[in-house]
C-alpha cells in the first residue's frame, strides 16, 4: 500500500528561504526553511497529504502495520536546506544515547537535557544542490597546525596544544569552556589578514562563519574540522563522535530514527562541554566522500549509498521515458522526489510524486515500480534493522 505524505518545513533560524522553494518551484517563502521531516518521529512526524489531518505515526498505530520490532521506523529521511552554518554538533553511540536518556529520566520536565530518546543518530547527507557546503571531522593535525601557522602568533596558544588526538579533546574543552575567550578573540581578529594557497577555502568560510557568529567560540572549533564541498549526488556518512555543521546547500539526508544533538559552537543555545567532550571521536583524519553504487535491486537505474549501519539504507532512482526502474523494498520504504516527475506504483496503488513530495510504502509491498522522467530517493531499512 503507498500512502502519500507531506510536512511543513521547520522554520530553524539558519534555514533557507529560497532551495527548498526552488526545488518545488514555487517563490521564494517569507521565513527561513530548514528541514522537511519524512517518518514517523514524535518529534515531527510527516502529515499525510488527503488533507485529513493525520500523522503517519497515527496511521501507523490505526492500521496495525508492524514497521519494527519497536512499532516505529528504524530511520528519519529528511530534506535540509542550509542557509547559513547549523551549529557544530556530535550524535552518541547507542550505548552513551541509553545512558544518557535512563541518567535524564528522572530530571523535572523543564530541566535542561542533552538526550531527548535513548538511540544513536548515524546520518548520511546526499547533495542536491550543485554545491553543498560541509564541516565534518577533525582534521589531520599537520595541516591543521600549518593552517593555524597562516593565522599567525594568534593561533599560538591553540596550536601548542594539538600534539595528538588528545591534546585535540582538550582544546575542544579549552575554546568551548570559556577559558581561551582572549584567544578566541585575536584568531577571529586575525582572519582577515590571513592568507593561504592550500588553505584559501577553509580561511573564507572561517571569515563567512564569523559575520554571521561574532565572537563564537565555534569559529575557532570549525578551524580545527575538515572543510569539503560536495557536489550534486555527492554524500557525507557521519558516525557517532564525529563533530560536523553544514554550512550552506540543499541536501536529502537519512539518519538513524533519533534527534540527540550534544553542540559544540556556532549556536545561542547550551552547550554541555562535558557531555561533548565525552562523546566526541577526537581522531583527526579525511571523512570519505560517499558516491553511489549500482546494485542489483530490481532492476538498471537503482544505486546505493554505502553506510556501515544496520539502521538504515538510502537508495536513488532514477527513471528515464525509455527505461522501467523498479526495486523490491527491503521492508517499509519512504520514497521521495527530488527532479522531475516520477509515478510509483506498488502493482495496486499509483501515486505521482514532484519535487518535494514523499509517499509510505508498507512493509507488505512486494516491488516498486517508477515510471515517468525524474529523480527519487528511497529511504529503507538496513540489513539488520
Amino acid at each position: 500500500m503507498l500512502v502519500p505524505l507531506t510536512n511543513v518545513p521547520r522554520d530553524y533560524a539558519w534555514g533557507s528561504r529560497s532551495l527548498l522553494a526552488a526545488l518545488e518551484g514555487r517563490e521564494p517563502a517569507e521565513g527561513p526553511e530548514a528541514e522537511v521531516w519524512f517518518g514517523d518521529h514524535p518529534s515531527d512526524p510527516a502529515d499525510l497529504a488527503d488533507g485529513s489531518g493525520r500523522t503517519l505515526d497515527a496511521w501507523i498505530a490505526d492500521n496495525g502495520v508492524q514497521v519494527s520490532p519497536t512499532g516505529r521506523l528504524p530511520y528519519l529521511l529528511k530534506l535540509l536546506a542550509a542557509g547559513s552554518p547549523l551549529s557544530i554538533q556530535v550524535h552518541p553511540t547507542k550505548t552513551q544515547a541509553e545512558e544518557g536518556f535512563a541518567r535524564e529520566a528522572s530530571l523535572d520536565a523543564d530541566a535542561p537535557r542533552n538526550y531527548v530518546d535513548d538511540n544513536h543518530k548515524p546520518e548520511i547527507i546526499v547533495a542536491l544542490s550543485d554545491r553543498f557546503e560541509a564541516l565534518c571531522g577533525l582534521r589531520d593535525l599537520d595541516a591543521t597546525r600549518r593552517l593555524l601557522d597562516a593565522i599567525g602568533p594568534a593561533a599560538a596558544p591553540l596550536r601548542d596544544r594539538l600534539v595528538d588526538a588528545e591534546g585535540l579533546r582538550q582544546a575542544l574543552g579549552w575554546l568551548l569552556g570559556g577559558e581561551a575567550g582572549e584567544t578566541v578573540s585575536e584568531i577571529i581578529a586575525a582572519l582577515d589578514e590571513a592568507q593561504s594557497t592550500e588553505f584559501a577555502a577553509e580561511l573564507a568560510n572561517a571569515r563567512r562563519v564569523a559575520s554571521i557568529y561574532p565572537g563564537d567560540p565555534g569559529v575557532v572549533v570549525a578551524l580545527l574540522m575538515n572543510y569539503v564541498l560536495l557536489r550534486r549526488g555527492e554524500g557525507l556518512f557521519l558516525g557517532a563522535g564525529q563533530l560536523h555543521a553544514y554550512v550552506s546547500g540543499l541536501g536529502v539526508e537519512l539518519m538513524a530514527a533519533s534527534d540527540n544533538v550534544l553542540r559544540g559552537g556556532l549556536t545561542p543555545k547550551r552547550i554541555d562541554v562535558d557531555e561533548l567532550l565525552a562523546v566526541v571521536d577526537p581522531t583527526p583524519g579525511e571523512v570519505p566522500v560517499v558516491l553511489p553504487v549500482a546494485v542489483d535491486h530490481g532492476s538498471r537505474g537503482v544505486e546505493a549509498f554505502p553506510v556501515p549501519v544496520a539502521d538504515f539504507r538510502l537508495l536513488r532512482v532514477r527513471a528515464g521515458e525509455d527505461e522501467e526502474a523498479s526495486l523490491r523494498p527491503a521492508g517499509p520504504a519512504i520514497v521521495l522526489a527530488t527532479a522531475g516527475a516520477v509515478t510509483v506504483s506498488d502493482g495496486g496503488d499509483a501515486v505521482e510524486l514532484v519535487p518535494g513530495r514523499a509517499l509510505f510504502a508498507t512493509p507488505d509491498t512486494a516491488q516498486l515500480r517508477f515510471d515517468g522522467d525524474g529523480e527519487v530517493f528511497v529511504a529503507e531499512p538496513g540489513a539488520a534493522a
